[in-house]
């Protein structure tokens, strides 16, 4: 929270009848409106009783906020600091109370933004280690379209929760053993051979492996191999009891650690992590550390153990393990079966208490809506077992994703996007917004890539996290509107004008030294007409406070939709205004306006994992 947040919030907090938690102040959308706003009046006057209300003298939440406005105006003396920072206080609608700050103060910030190479970042996370698990693909698919909603989400929420001081683990899980990955192993041995008469055996491969194809030999990216023989292998094993069998045969070998099962097995993910990496890498993935399944997927049955010996299970007739989460209102689950193997709740127990000693104080699950109810039932039992309390435990969802026109994908359906399709067409369609005649070929080829892949994200990362959405390629390309390259462009633009300028930092630095010595050298007019410099100067100091927001709300968005606002202000601004006059003073203002306005784009596209050109 900015500093001047803060002491409004202690201000309004002064008067009686009001608490500080009682306090929300938000930035009206309109500007008229003021830079702060607050509903008290509307939320206290519900809970006054009869009497406070005849003794005050209102009837209704307009005529409390014209009280509650005049006493805050008759205090705002005993307050220093605002009354600098407060030009008026006024009653707005059916009650709001509005605050409009002084051009002195917005000038004062703009000179601190101006000499702050870090703006828009805090320290109100110091000392804090939150670990995120996002993306986590599946070794034995390419990753489709599913997969980028996640991660564009997890990159950029730990990017922000950086921005204000906390320190981020990205972790991702890798589930790499079971029936699914000896699917694709049967896959690889049946499918992959180069001749039809070649035996379909593990030890007849072991010893003739040149007898299979790799991806190289038909020019094929590995993931798209692998891909392609788990669909063949999943589906022989659906059709062919005896196929069947052996499939779970491999399972059985792999537990036993059979060298053959294992060779065949490291082959088949090795290909996966190599096309899987490519990926990635055009997303500019991070992560610090990858758990692999078959390192941990023992211990979850130690703790199941531990937790009948507590009594936080409870073992059944038939043998099963079942949990008792009626205090958590959550329904029970098994966690170990009757045969005494284990589920996926059972190593995600294990998982969570080897997370847990990294010593983190918070772990966060950036997963689909469709596990919410067996993280909870994981939280719960964690809690119980004194792995990691509950509140410190979080699901960070989001909403489906589907293809304007085409509804929710489906790999059964056949309608499946894989990532790289969607990156190379953007990429594409990027490439005919720019001039080519001002730029070689290969710098074309990297400036499309930059304005492509940052026009898919930035389309993804605008609309809220826990919002469905249908993404539309035509609308996400747009060089005007709320778009990637909108924002690319107008990051370009200003840099273009700054750089036609030639003038250093150090000079613009220098109009704010002095005391009142910009507000006395630019005519009044400039700060206070609707087409002015004034929208500009309150989206510009607002910068750190929506990092925070968008922060501790676990929102992208948030960030996206302000940068958005502040290139529209920009461009009108621009479009209505000469930035390079002759008047000394009124140019440096305008381009020191100008250079704050690119570092914020550049700043917060790189929280969003985007790209920002200086020329396009």
């Amino acid at each position: 929270m900015l500093e001047i947040e803060k002491k409004l919030t202690k201000f309004i907090s002064s008067l009686p009848l009001i608490r500080i938690k009682d306090v929300k102040l938000e930035h009206p959308a309109d500007v008229t409106f003021g830079d702060y706003s607050t509903n008290i009046a509307l939320q206290l006057f519900g809970t006054l009783k009869t009497e406070q209300k005849t003794q005050l003298q209102v009837d209704n939440p307009r005529e409390l906020a014209q009280y509650l406005c005049a006493s805050l105006q008759d205090n705002l003396e005993k307050f220093e600091d605002l009354s600098q920072w407060i030009d008026k206080i006024e009653v707005a609608g059916a009650g709001f109370i509005n605050f409009y700050l002084t051009n002195k103060f917005l000038v004062d910030s703009l000179a601190k933004a101006l000499s702050t190479s870090s703006f828009g970042e805090s320290q109100s996370g110091k000392g804090q280690v939150w670990e995120l698990e996002h993306t986590s693909p599946n070794p034995n698919k390419a990753m489709h379209l599913g997969h980028l909603r996640n991660n564009l989400v997890g990159m950029a929420i730990g990017r922000i929760w950086e921005a204000v001081g906390v320190k981020v683990i990205f972790e991702a899980v890798d589930n790499n053993r079971g029936i699914a990955i000896a699917k694709l192993m049967w896959g690889y041995l049946k499918f992959a051979r180069k001749q039809d008469s070649t035996p379909i055996d593990l030890q007849y491969w072991h010893s003739h492996q040149n007898e299979w194809y790799q991806p190289s030999d038909n020019n094929q990216r590995p993931d798209m191999f692998v891909d392609k023989l788990y669909v063949q292998g999943a589906a022989d094993f659906d059709q062919d009891k005896q196929v069947e069998e052996q499939v779970r045969q491999m399972v059985v070998d792999w537990e036993a650690n059979d060298s053959v099962t294992w060779a065949l097995w490291e082959l088949v993910l090795n290909l996966s992590y190599q096309g899987q990496k490519l990926t990635l890498d055009r997303l500019h993935n991070r992560w610090d550390k990858v758990w692999h399944e078959h390192e941990y997927f023992q211990q979850g049955k130690e703790l199941v153990e531990e937790g009948i010996q507590k009594g936080v299970f409870k073992v059944l007739p038939d043998g099963a393990v079942l949990t008792d989460l009626e205090k958590f209102g959550l329904s029970d689950t098994i966690v170990r079966k009757a045969d005494g193997t284990a589920l996926y709740i059972t190593q995600d127990i294990a998982l969570t208490k080897l997370k847990m000693e990294q010593k983190v104080h918070k772990l966060h699950w950036v997963v689909g809506p469709e596990q919410k109810l067996a993280l909870e039932q994981l939280f719960a039992i964690c809690d119980q077992l004194g792995i990691a309390r509950a509140r410190d435990l979080e699901h960070l969802t989001y909403g489906y994703m589907s293809i304007k026109n085409q509804g929710k994908m489906s790999s059964r359906e056949g309608n499946v996007i894989y990532i790289d399709e969607l990156l190379d067409l953007g990429c594409e369609k990027a490439s005919k917004l720019i001039n080519h005649d001002h730029f070689s070929e290969k710098e074309i080829e990297e400036l499309a890539e930059k304005v492509g892949v940052g026009a898919i994200k930035y389309a993804i990362l605008k609309v809220s996290r826990t919002a469905d959405m249908a993404f539309d390629e035509e609308s996400a390309l747009a060089l005007d509107g709320n778009s990637g390259p909108y924002l690319q462009y107008t990051h370009a633009r200003a840099k273009s004008v700054l750089q036609k300028a030639d003038i250093t930092l150090q000079e613009m630095q220098e109009l704010y030294r002095g005391e009142d010595s910009l507000l006395n050298t630019i005519g009044h007019d400039e700060f206070n007409t609707t087409d002015g410099s004034l929208q500009l100067l309150r989206l510009i100091y607002q910068y750190p406070d929506i990092i925070e927001k968008s922060a501790y709300s676990n929102d992208p968005s948030v960030l996206a939709t302000y940068l958005y606002e502040l290139a529209k202000t920009y461009n009108s601004f621009y479009n209505k205004h000469q930035i390079l006059v002759d008047d000394n003073h009124l140019r440096k203002y305008r381009l020191s306006l100008t250079h704050c306005v690119s570092h914020i784009i550049k700043h917060g596209l790189g929280l969003l994992g985007i790209n920002a050109p200086i020329k396009m």
